[in-house]
């Protein structure tokens, strides 16, 4: 696990679209794995800046979203399908039948979330997979629990996580209870991930994560066992880490 300290949330910002840029570049069909919620914005930004002024090339890319709220249609603008349209793919040369995210109105929710398993599967896997992290250190909705979830699964999602969304709708009480989610299995199956944070608020989540115990109640502690993550946060979000470098 490679450690990035940057100064603040733009440089964070930067360093994590390079590293998705230069993903493009290595391999134009590449399969993205892709994260929403405040911290990614300013990543989607940069990409779109590139798309616009280097001419980045989305056209032969596909992604696959790493969850969606329950009970949302795609338009919604809470939906993460209205998220993405909105801070990237309405804004590049992204083909819309090589973007996938998991359906927020499943007929059947078992149903839906083999097919979005077989989805990735057949796509060759994910080459490079973004993540933010929660306060709890959950990734995607992988919240804390007993065990890991291997593949696409319903979530229960937190009451901590609830009223982290809150921001996002006019109360918290109009935030979903209830989302799909890739599981566990289908983020370390990625050849690459990259985890962004910031805030001081994901500071004891970022060290549990980079030095705690690999379990479940840390959902992301599971990325210390994969042969290849990138960890980008800004000094906020790594004020445990920094201190623990001081004292040694």
């Amino acid at each position: 696990m490679r450690v990035i300290v940057v100064k603040d949330y733009a440089e964070l910002s930067r360093n994590a679209a390079r590293m998705v840029a230069g993903q493009i570049y290595l391999k134009p069909d590449c399969v993205l794995g892709l994260a929403t919620g405040s911290t990614p914005l300013g990543m989607y930004w940069e990409l779109t800046q590139d798309y616009r002024d280097s001419g980045l090339n989305f056209a032969e890319v596909t992604t696959f979203n790493l969850d969606e709220y329950l009970g949302l249609a795609p338009d919604d603008p809470q939906s993460y399908h209205y998220y993405m349209q909105q801070n990237l793919f309405a804004k590049v040369n992204i083909k819309p039948e090589h973007t996938h995210i998991p359906t927020g109105q499943p007929q059947d929710i078992a149903t839906a979330c083999r097919e979005y398993d077989a989805a990735i599967k057949a796509a060759g896997g994910i080459d490079l997979q973004v993540l933010g992290i929660g306060k709890n250190g959950h990734i995607g909705f992988n919240e804390p629990d007993l065990k890991f979830e291997a593949t696409t699964h319903m979530v229960k999602l937190d009451e901590e996580t609830i009223a982290a969304n809150a921001r996002f709708f006019k109360s918290a009480a109009e935030v979903p209870r209830f989302a799909l989610s890739m599981g566990i299995k289908n983020i370390m199956y990625a050849r690459k991930i990259v985890l962004l944070a910031s805030g001081e608020e994901k500071a004891e989540a970022i060290y549990r994560t980079v030095y705690g115990k690999i379990t479940p109640v840390t959902p992301a502690s599971i990325l210390q066992l994969h042969q290849d993550v990138t960890v980008i946060v800004e000094e906020g979000a790594a004020g445990l880490l920094l201190e623990g470098r001081a004292q040694s």
